[in-house]
């Protein structure tokens, strides 16, 4: 019985071992915003202002996403407190200052990376506007319409980085430090599984293949750069709010395999090859998705160099303390 306890039991911190408070964590962070849906869904439903009441599609998704939000952050701290035994803080939120001007600087770098995109594909003809205000079967002005977007690109960003980045990626970094691979390997190792985690996460989205979900494997890496530079999620945060949100709901590609095409700014017909553009997966599965990376993580390290001071791995993501 003596292997079983240390299974699944870390007698030095007292603790799970982090592959099962990881697995713990990702069935919470998956049914726990359906079984609040089901509890007080309809009564979030009824309080909305009249006017979403006639468009069941935008009441909808701004209540399944306004309820998942408070459901992943509920749930993440009970871990977090009760089996981590730490503060939130330690998953890379901290309201300071500098946290701000990180968020920022994300969400400026993930809006410019893909109106990059945008340019390089329509001066190339791979594009083609075919409409502005675009938003199908839906008697609501645009103003209002593009909240139920932006709320969904919101609560994604946030709870999928406090997902793969904040819990995942510090877990597994804590669960990967042995004497022989050190700080930095585990760090490493932790950064590329948990991408990997990240690309999976999105197997089976629309138009996926095996190559869409790698590519999602090198986004997730380039989301978790800001993370294992900074030890803060702000960065990642910031870049994956917008970049999502100017990919779908601004320029009008698809977004990881999904069409957002009914509301969106700008509404595209896509063209060229697919190689190049993702086709009906979205940027992220095509060259030019891959270029943009490259581009932004440079960006990254030039911003942390500028506000940290030096670029290095935050090794202190593999120190436990209760």
């Amino acid at each position: 019985m003596h292997w079983v306890r240390w299974f699944f039991w870390n007698r030095t911190e007292k603790r799970l071992r982090a592959g099962w408070r990881i697995a713990i964590h990702f069935v919470l962070w998956v049914y726990t915003p359906a079984l609040l849906k089901y509890a007080v869904g309809d009564w979030v439903a009824s309080g909305l202002p009249g006017a979403f009441q006639s468009a069941d599609r935008i009441r909808d998704l701004l209540v399944e996403f306004a309820l998942r939000l408070p459901a992943i952050l509920i749930s993440t701290w009970l871990m977090v407190y009760w089996v981590d035994h730490r503060p939130l803080a330690d998953l890379g939120v901290h309201w300071s200052k500098q946290w701000w001007l990180d968020l920022g600087f994300g969400l400026i770098l993930g809006a410019l990376l893909m109106g990059l995109i945008f340019w390089v594909e329509w001066l190339n003809g791979w594009v083609k506007i075919t409409d502005f205000f675009q938003q199908t079967q839906i008697i609501l002005p645009f103003s209002l319409t593009i909240l139920a977007p932006l709320l969904v690109f919101v609560v994604v960003g946030i709870t999928e980085e406090l997902l793969a980045r904040g819990y995942q990626l510090r877990n597994l970094a804590e669960g990967f430090y042995f004497p022989w691979l050190g700080t930095q390997g585990a760090v490493i190792a932790a950064w590329l599984v948990s991408s990997v985690l990240f690309g999976l996460l999105h197997v089976n989205n629309p138009h996926s293949s095996w190559g869409s979900t790698a590519a999602l494997m090198i986004v997730g890496l380039f989301f978790g750069l800001g993370y294992v530079l900074t030890g803060n999620l702000a960065i990642s945060i910031g870049l994956h709010i917008t970049w999502n949100f100017f990919q779908g709901s601004i320029l009008g590609f698809p977004v990881s395999g999904r069409d957002f095409g009914n509301i969106t700014m700008i509404a595209l017909q896509q063209g060229g090859p697919d190689l190049w553009t993702g086709g009906a997966f979205g940027p992220e599965a095509g060259l030019i998705g891959l270029v943009a990376i490259v581009l932004g993580c440079g960006a990254i390290l030039l911003w942390v160099r500028w506000q940290y001071g030096k670029v290095k791995l935050c090794t202190a993501l593999v120190n436990y303390q209760p």
